[in-house]
């Protein structure tokens, strides 16, 4: 196997796992917050998308790519707007999903660009593609594990054990 398609499985690994806990859920238990946060479900399969496909547009263009894309709403971008499905946000998922592998497959892993500006982000650092894609399996992984934690409290269901 290539080093591609090891990223591309393991990122696809840690999004089964996050899409697997939201089975059989209905879209108000996917809109339910269960702790003080903002998070809930449908919020965290819509974080996932919109943090995935933002770091690919800076994985193609960088930082100027990145900022590109429209401002965001932070504590909304957790939560399930009025008329947004749980459906739907997988299909977005997906359809992220699915520009990542035709993207990475095309991309230079040792492409790097300057990060943006940020207070998050290590002043004058630059991320290959290759860290972009590290990055983003430990985010989905992160989240599968705030989903589990979340849907545990819904219903007693948990991904894993």
């Amino acid at each position: 196997m290539s080093e591609r398609s090891d990223l591309l499985e393991t990122l696809s690994k840690h999004r089964g796992f996050l899409r697997y806990t939201v089975r059989d859920l209905t879209d108000d238990q996917a809109a339910k917050r269960t702790t003080v946060s903002e998070l809930c479900l449908g919020g965290l399969i819509k974080h996932v998308a919109t943090t995935e496909e933002r770091w690919m547009l800076f994985a193609v263009g960088g930082a100027t790519a990145m900022e590109s894309a429209p401002v965001l709403d932070w504590a909304a971008g957790f939560q399930m707007a009025d008329g947004e499905t749980l459906a739907g946000l997988l299909d977005r998922y997906d359809e992220v999903a699915g520009r990542t592998a035709e993207l990475v497959a095309t991309l230079d892993l040792d492409t790097s660009h300057p990060l943006p500006v940020k207070p998050w982000t290590e002043p004058g650092a630059s991320w290959s593609v290759r860290r972009v894609l590290l990055h983003m399996i430990a985010e989905t992984a992160q989240h599968a594990g705030h989903a589990d934690i979340i849907r545990e409290a819904i219903d007693g269901q948990k991904t894993m054990g």
